[in-house]
């Protein structure tokens, strides 16, 4: 499947495939005629509160700092925060059956729930299919234009959104975020083998909040304890590891819709992560 572009009609190799990957290729949503979406990387955590949206914010500023037409897709439905976090406030406008997302103001395309409710505190209180809907018409009925790397920021877990995502979006590669609890690394292991069921290559790990560095002495603290994430990288031999610290700014640069200028110890690590990330999947001569 990594080699698979999901053009079965033109593909070279089609007479050597099976029939299985031609079922997976062929269930793969097409883009519209107002999108060239070049790479897809799906930004998950096994579960809630280990800084995934933050995480992804962050790679999306790192990978515009490199000069690539970025994107995000807030696919946390019911949980939507990539708008706050790069301190979009306009709603979505549509012309027909095409939505147009919104620009952050370094360039970042992102669409989400948010930018389409009247408020941003209305809750989302749909079902599973719904959910699932809605994340597919995000990438079909979305005018996304060019875009060298998208990134999707998926609900916690590995529950309906999740999959809809897997099965119907060209994805490329995946990071999977965590904390160092021993609770999340086993949490960590079931969104490994669910992508290891569909597929999915993984990029790398990333560990957020990992160690609280002392402003005053320059001591490393494991507020949550030691971690184990590099034994769980070797057991699944995913070779891309990075650790971040615990950093207000980083919080308070989500709230205040400031996350782009963000330039602390954790975007710097997430700068070679980013590159990284867009290295993984990208062929020779692409991401120009």
């Amino acid at each position: 499947m990594a080699d698979c572009d999901n053009k079965c009609e033109s593909c070279a190799l089609s007479g050597n495939c099976s029939d299985e990957k031609k079922k997976n290729a062929l269930s793969k949503l097409p883009q519209n005629e107002g999108s060239n979406i070049k790479k897809v990387i799906g930004v998950v955590s096994g579960k809630g509160g280990v800084g995934k949206s933050s995480v992804t914010s962050m790679l999306a500023a790192a990978s515009r700092r490199h000069g690539l037409m970025t994107s995000v897709m807030d696919a946390d439905i019911t949980g939507p925060s990539i708008p706050k976090a790069l301190g979009i406030t306009e709603k979505a406008t549509g012309i027909g059956d095409i939505i147009c997302p919104q620009t952050s103001k370094n360039g970042i395309k992102a669409m989400s729930i948010n930018l389409l409710l009247d408020n941003d505190t209305d809750p989302v209180v749909w079902r599973g299919a719904i959910l699932g809907g809605v994340v597919e018409q995000f990438w079909s009925d979305v005018y996304w234009g060019t875009t060298d790397v998208m990134y999707v920021d998926m609900p916690p877990g590995t529950g309906d959104i999740v999959l809809t995502a897997y099965q119907k979006l060209p994805i490329d590669g995946i990071v999977i975020v965590a904390s160092p609890q021993q609770l999340v690394e086993m949490i960590v292991e079931k969104s490994v083998k669910m992508a290891g069921m569909l597929n999915i290559p993984i990029v790398g790990l990333v560990e957020n909040m990992s160690y609280y560095k002392c402003p005053d002495c320059g001591a490393e603290h494991k507020i949550f304890g030691e971690s184990n994430i590099e034994e769980v990288a070797k057991k699944y031999n995913i070779e891309n590891v990075v650790k971040l610290p615990i950093d207000p700014a980083i919080a308070a640069a989500c709230d205040n819709g400031t996350i782009e200028d963000y330039d602390g110890p954790a975007a710097q690590a997430l700068d070679k992560f980013a590159e990284l990330a867009e290295n993984f999947v990208k062929p020779e001569g692409d991401l120009n």
